[in-house]
């Protein structure tokens, strides 16, 4: 079999499309002997695929720039090149299929969130492309999601009849671990000014992942644990504000909170997995995930996990940490204080991360994605 992959993500190893492109490669390479992989890379001003496995050819196709460039790509760049290539499959990887593909066609949707957020789809061209790619995925051979929360929502919102849809889990790679190096994590907790305790926030600030209840919940959790446990908000801070991006700074000086909370900013790749396990808790409030990859990764880490009850995120987290209403800042706030004040709460949470982690693998997720291949195929 040879199955030809939309690429478009490749060098974005740092966007969640772009993580899942480059697993799900490494690991069909790695793990099926006769799997033909071909990765179908739109080349814009001379940029080359980066860390492409020997084995896995690269078929380059000049494109433009810009959202008119990605919807050409998508729609007629990529099918043709599919063809041209001799592949028996094709997969995009992310949601934005063509509407037409010469060969049977997969393409994995993780999640409906520019659909079910209100804000997400006021503009023009953001309602044209989510008409497109809707109507993309409906002619697709089968459709892959990252869970069955999320194939509810696809066969809710998109109409494609239960048999059309897959849910195949994601998994944590090897680097989120519980095993400690203490001069690597010295160094790191030194990079961003750490201090011996804090509480985690890691992650977009969209409207969807809901900080602003996080916040909300600092001005109970503040004021009972002190400026000893402090907030860390990591991830890139968003530069403006709009319906998208809250005022994040502005509410926390209305909520008094300002001597709780610290933002750090972006973290590189190879430090998250030291931010998470010195955590004393990872908090991720989100009310909307195809998935909730941060969530495995924290408990990969050994990590006490406080998350909510949206979408996917009671699938990844199982027993082993809080999922509480997204919308009840006090619930929230009450989970957070008992995993760090509780110690034999604390613990408990800590053990089940790890075994709870260990039910996803990337070996897994490229087995089942290769049958949904076969599947198509024949």
């Amino acid at each position: 079999m040879h199955v030809a992959i939309n690429a478009y993500f490749w060098n974005q190893p740092y966007v969640g499309s772009g993580q899942y492109t480059r697993q799900l490669v490494y690991h069909l390479n790695r793990f099926v002997s006769d799997l033909d992989i071909t990765l179908i890379f739109p080349q814009r001003e001379g940029e080359e695929p980066e860390d492409v496995p020997p084995s896995v050819d690269v078929k380059l196709v000049p494109a433009r720039a810009g959202q008119i460039g990605k919807v050409l790509f998508e729609q007629i760049q990529f099918p043709r090149a599919c063809k041209e290539v001799g592949a028996t499959v094709a997969h995009v990887p992310y949601w934005g299929a063509p509407l037409q593909s010469p060969i049977p066609l997969a393409v994995t949707v993780h999640d409906l969130t520019t659909l079910l957020v209100p804000e997400y789809r006021r503009g023009l061209k953001a309602r044209l492309y989510n008409a497109l790619v809707s109507a993309s995925a409906r002619g697709a051979s089968h459709i892959i999601t990252d869970s069955f929360a999320s194939k509810l929502d696809i066969v809710d919102y998109l109409g494609v009849p239960e048999e059309g849809i897959t849910a195949v889990y994601l998994a944590a790679t090897s680097e989120y671990t519980a095993k400690e190096n203490d001069l690597v994590d010295t160094a790191v907790l030194r990079k961003y000014d750490l201090p011996d305790f804090y509480i985690l926030y890691l992650g977009g600030y969209e409207l969807h992942k809901n900080v602003a209840t996080l916040l909300l919940a600092w001005s109970y959790v503040g004021p009972a644990l002190g400026d000893d446990y402090p907030l860390i908000l990591a991830g890139r801070k968003p530069e403006t504000v709009s319906a998208i991006y809250p005022d994040y700074d502005e509410y926390i000086k209305a909520l008094g909170i300002e001597e709780y909370v610290r933002w750090i900013g972006f973290v590189d790749e190879e430090d998250k997995p030291v931010l998470y396990r010195n955590a004393e808790v990872f908090v991720f409030p989100s009310r909307h995930e195809g998935f909730g990859l941060p969530v495995l990764e924290a408990l990969a880490c050994g990590t006490a996990v406080v998350t909510t009850t949206s979408d996917s995120l009671p699938e990844v987290i199982g027993d082993a940490g809080f999922a509480v209403d997204p919308d009840d800042a006090r619930e929230m706030a009450g989970a957070i204080i008992a995993s760090v004040t509780e110690d034999n709460l604390r613990a408990d949470l800590k053990h089940k991360a790890k075994t709870q982690a260990a039910q996803f693998s990337w070996e897994k997720t490229a087995t089942e994605t290769l049958l949904i291949y076969d599947q198509i195929a024949g």
